[in-house]
């Protein structure tokens, strides 16, 4: 895996990053720390990435087990560190999961497999942080 990321120059703190496949992403800085609030903060897309790689296991693992899933959103709320280096501290990923049928153990069992053994991002993160899961399940 490879990516690049290039600093826009001497008026702020954006920077572009394009990954190896190709995506290129914006990201900026806080005000406070000489960026324009224009993009994502660098920490919000490593926390937005870990939300996306461990909803994405949900959906598959869900899929794989034919299970009718109609939507999958993932809302992380997170604590970070107050002195340098500000890791993240606790990371709390909240699922809703709408379908047909779908059942509780179903559900649960899907977010575990993700978070004990597929999910690279929030395993690595889980290093520092508490990381804690809730769900609920939207009937359709």
């Amino acid at each position: 895996m490879e990516c690049k990321v290039s600093w826009n120059g001497p008026s702020g703190m954006s920077f572009l990053a394009q990954t190896g496949s190709g995506h290129l992403v914006t990201m900026d800085g806080a005000p406070e720390g000489g960026g324009n609030n224009l993009a994502p903060r660098p920490m919000e897309m490593v926390l937005l990435g870990t939300g996306g790689c461990t909803a994405y296991d949900v959906v598959l693992i869900l899929k794989k087990g034919r299970a009718d899933i109609r939507g999958c959103e993932c809302t992380l709320q997170a604590d970070r560190a107050d002195t340098d280096p500000k890791v993240f501290t606790k990371i709390n990923f909240h699922f809703t999961v709408t379908g047909k049928g779908l059942k509780r153990e179903t559900v649960e069992r899907a977010i575990s497999l993700s978070h004990d053994k597929y999910c690279s991002a929030s395993i690595m993160i889980g290093k520092t942080a508490e990381i804690t899961h809730t769900f609920e399940i939207v009937e359709i």
